[in-house]
């Protein structure tokens, strides 16, 4: 279990914080990560909780934004309790964890967990290359945060799937640093080049997240497309020259 990250996005109680320390350790999970957390969240309650895991939230570190959390992470799984417009697409906390192991056991997987009240931002899920949610009942969707990370590590710890299983999807993918700087990258040609609307760029560009996140970029794939954009930034500039050039000229 050592390749998987659990990532609590503004966590609000001390409480969830503590629990989940121990369902991680029930489970044989250590690496967690806390974003801007909201609580105390290494108070005596978050202790009470913890128990026997309180070395893990001894030793959590907390971090100012999701991207620097899925710093040296390959993979990241957004759980969300929301469908409908940039949520397509979502697994059952099953299918996701048979695709987390499948993966290299050189690739870092994380699960991000949103705030108990509100969940991800849309925003925080254009990091997330996979989206999980749970098939709750519709008379009361939302869980508790610490009973929803429960379900994942369960799945995860499965034995049927403890074992990585070679397959084409298990090559390293790149880390989700590097992907993002290419996603902005592509993002300022675009809109450079009259590609993107500009009031609304990320409209188009979550889909090309969502298309590149179904196939899990690796190293030489993000170099390819920073190529591309770094050509098609020539070729603009380029042509913004001619044009300049030809708008100056007298007839």
């Amino acid at each position: 279990m050592d390749n998987i990250s659990i990532i609590l996005v503004e966590p609000q109680g001390p409480i969830n914080v503590g629990s989940v320390c121990r369902l991680m350790m029930n489970f044989g999970f250590s690496d967690l990560r806390l974003v801007n957390p909201g609580c105390a969240y290494q108070s005596l309650t978050a202790r009470r909780m913890a128990l026997k895991a309180e070395m893990i939230l001894n030793h959590v570190p907390v971090f100012q934004t999701l991207q620097e959390a899925l710093s040296g992470c390959h993979l990241a799984f957004g759980t969300t309790r929301r469908s409908g417009k940039y949520r397509e697409n979502c697994l059952t906390p099953q299918q996701a964890a048979i695709h987390a192991r499948c993966q290299s056991p050189d690739s870092r997987v994380a699960f991000v967990f949103g705030r108990e009240d509100r969940g991800l931002h849309t925003s925080e899920l254009d990091l997330c290359q996979i989206f999980v949610t749970i098939p709750t009942d519709s008379a009361y969707a939302s869980m508790n945060l610490s009973h929803a990370v429960a379900l994942l590590l369960y799945e995860l710890s499965k034995r049927e799937i403890n074992t990585w299983i070679p397959s084409d999807d298990s090559r390293v993918s790149a880390q989700a640093d590097d992907v993002e700087r290419m996603f902005q990258h592509m993002r300022r040609t675009l809109l450079a080049a009259d590609y993107l609307d500009p009031q609304n760029p990320d409209h188009i560009l979550r889909a090309f997240r969502r298309l590149f996140g179904r196939s899990g970029l690796s190293d030489r794939e993000v170099r390819i497309l920073q190529g591309l954009w770094s050509r098609i930034d020539w070729i603009e500039t380029e042509r913004k020259k001619l044009s300049e050039g030809k708008t100056t000229t007298k007839p």
